[in-house]
């Protein structure tokens, strides 16, 4: 294979691991968000919750120093999943794209 074909893979593999950790976020976003309305109040002694937001810690912060201060933190999360679903959308489209003109 010439050297267009192996960067053109080596991109598409780029995009695919980025679009998996993006799901990855979302879905412990999603679940951080479940866990918080499942446990009544009690949500920060729930060992649960505690790993959820551990592990979305570093999503939640980006997310807190690109939005303005009007944003309260407790509506940050849920920016944070906002714009994770549109940049799993933005590399749903691109691997898309790229499978396409791959296979023409």
């Amino acid at each position: 294979m010439n050297r267009v074909g192996w960067k053109g893979i080596s991109l598409l593999g780029t995009v695919v691991v980025l679009k998996g950790l993006a799901e990855f976020a979302g879905l412990l976003l999603i679940g951080q968000g479940l866990v918080y309305a499942l446990s009544f109040g009690r949500h920060e002694v729930n060992g649960v919750y505690r790993f959820f937001r551990l592990m979305t810690s570093p999503v939640v912060r980006l997310t807190r120093a690109i939005t303005p201060q009007k944003v309260s933190d407790k509506h940050v999360p849920f920016v944070a999943l906002i714009l994770i679903f549109w940049i799993w959308l933005f590399l749903s489209y691109f691997k898309y794209s790229m499978m396409l003109g791959q296979a023409a």
